[in-house]
């Protein structure tokens, strides 16, 4: 198949022509994070093949796939395009100068992940006039006699990592379905966090949207900013929604705000009969919590929590224009969550029935690597001894600095055939995930002898008392590409890193031109 190269100004018409296209930045999640067309959607050369299939199943959709811009045979976008045809991509190009010749051609390239989101969310408290409480002014009122709650939209994960004092976790998309049973009257101020901006002002406006008569407030800059005003942070917090807790006091309001913006509920069979559909991307999004959806879900779902569906949409779609059907067990979350979505430009309805529908649909099927023999650690061990094995660690450039097995080189898909080049002993391989190990060998993979792989990693390693050595240094922080270092250190007590960080996700709408604004949808007089 001829691999087109795709001019800027082309690129720029298919992304508001209406008509589906995915726009993949094939770098690794450091060089994206650094600068990235606002639309880019991140899929790493080193997860290819692992994650194309669940971001872009639609194999004749129109793909754009870029880099820093080299020639075919440097960077890996040529390469990446090579491979989405040997997988049945049609319809694939490289964008003529990658991120640079976007650059060149007088767009703007943005810093930093979720852009859509982010930007959507400052825009999203212009439009509403989302009322807002400092953290002085949230300390006070925690500490004063009248009762307040503070709800975390963050998932489970990030709370963990630090909260507000007196904060509970209920990730946004849960709001509509637990704060009843959270805050169960209707007088209790509420006001929602997150670690910066984004979730704390959709998580207060769906509140509000949803007509509670609760006082509602999000915390102004979220963590950051309470740590920014010298007020303590928890760490390790497990205070969260109690699983069964839902309360469907919202259901009418929620069906009423989906219908405000123009959600529409459509039935199983519609929803099948778009799937086989072949002009049209489907995706179905279970909204629910992940302990839900490990219970049980419908056949072709992608887990999809709603609160990080509206903050993250880009780890979940990688379709621009593409359907999207959500649905939950409740009749409350889906619609909510779909009502942001609309207002975001997205194509978005909500599943009648939801998980008792009796929907079920083929899931794309994810290509299968060629298989790499297993090395037990304690074999392997005794192979280093003898000096006649090679062992490339392909890990995250963190963790092989955190520790890694003495005499291992740190590598990843991008640099692996020139790392290895001249390489004559046997192959060993460490990593997270024996899958991605094998689609990095695809391209240098020799045929004498055969390559091993560390059965059960690093983990094995240890159990089996294998020594570690660490390398703060190595590999250096240009090398680790796969890390974003954009004020990475913003939670680990440096504030400048804070204010840089804020100031970023403050700045973004002025960063957009007129039809990237024009993609958003929020409604006029949302704040009258």
């Amino acid at each position: 198949m001829m691999i087109e190269r795709i001019a800027p100004s082309l690129l720029k018409s298919w992304l508001h022509d209406g008509q589906e296209v995915a726009l993949l930045d094939v770098r690794e999640h450091g060089q994206y994070g650094e600068a990235h067309l606002f639309y880019a959607t991140p899929l790493p050369y080193s997860r290819l093949e692992l994650d194309v299939r669940r971001l872009v199943p639609r194999r004749d959709v129109r793909v754009v796939v870029y880099d820093d811009g080299g020639a075919p045979g440097d960077g890996v976008a040529w390469r990446a395009a090579d491979r989405l045809a040997a997988l049945g991509y049609h319809r694939v190009g490289v964008l003529d100068g990658g991120a640079p010749g976007w650059q060149a051609a007088g767009y703007v390239l943005f810093a930093g992940v979720n852009l859509p989101s982010k930007t959507f969310g400052e825009l999203a408290e212009h439009t509403y006039g989302t009322p807002r409480v400092s953290a002085p002014q949230l300390a006070a009122m925690i500490a004063g006699p009248a009762p307040v709650v503070v709800l975390d939209g963050r998932p489970v994960p990030e709370f963990r990592k630090m909260n507000i004092p007196t904060a509970t976790c209920c990730p946004n998309g849960e709001l509509a379905y637990r704060v009843r049973s959270l805050v169960p009257d209707d007088t209790t101020p509420i006001v929602i966090n997150c670690a910066g901006r984004t979730r704390s002002i959709i998580g207060a406006q769906t509140l509000i949207n949803l007509g509670i008569p609760n006082p509602v407030y999000a915390l102004e800059n979220g963590t950051q900013g309470w740590f920014l005003a010298d007020q303590g942070l928890e760490h390790g917090g497990t205070r969260r929604y109690p699983d069964g807790s839902g309360s469907l006091a919202l259901k009418d309001a929620a069906r009423q705000l989906a219908a405000r913006f123009g959600v529409a509920a459509v039935s199983a069979a519609t929803v099948r009969a778009w799937a086989a559909d072949e002009q049209r991307t489907l995706f179905l999004c279970d909204v629910r919590t992940p302990e839900e959806f490990a219970q049980g879900s419908l056949p072709g779902a992608q887990h999809t929590p709603g609160g990080q569906l509206m903050q993250a949409f880009d780890q979940y779609v990688g379709v621009r224009g593409a359907r999207l059907v959500l649905f939950d067990d409740d009749g409350v979350r889906a619609p909510t969550v779909a009502s942001w979505l609309r207002q975001m430009g997205h194509d978005a309805c909500v599943l009648e029935g939801g998980l008792a529908s009796g929907l079920a649909l083929q899931a794309p099927a994810a290509p299968v690597p060629p298989p790499l023999a297993p090395v037990a650690a304690a074999d392997l061990a005794a192979r280093l001894a003898r000096g006649d094995v090679a062992l490339v660690d392909l890990r995250p450039g963190l963790a092989y600095r955190a520790g890694h097995i003495a005499g291992a080189r740190w590598s990843n898909r991008p640099r692996l055939a020139s790392d290895l080049a001249g390489e004559t002993r046997q192959i060993v391989l460490i990593a997270d995930e024996p899958a991605l190990a094998a689609w990095a060998m695809a391209e240098c993979r020799p045929a004498h002898p055969p390559l091993l792989l560390l059965d059960g990693g690093m983990a094995a390693w240890r159990s089996a008392g294998g020594a570690e050595v660490a390398t703060p240094e190595s590999p250096s922080d240009a090398e680790c590409i796969d890390h974003l270092f954009f004020v990475h250190d913003r939670h680990d007590g440096n504030k400048e890193a804070a204010r840089r960080y804020l100031a970023w996700e403050t700045g973004l709408v002025g960063q957009l031109d007129a039809q990237e604004l024009a993609s958003f949808q929020l409604p006029a007089n949302a704040g009258a």
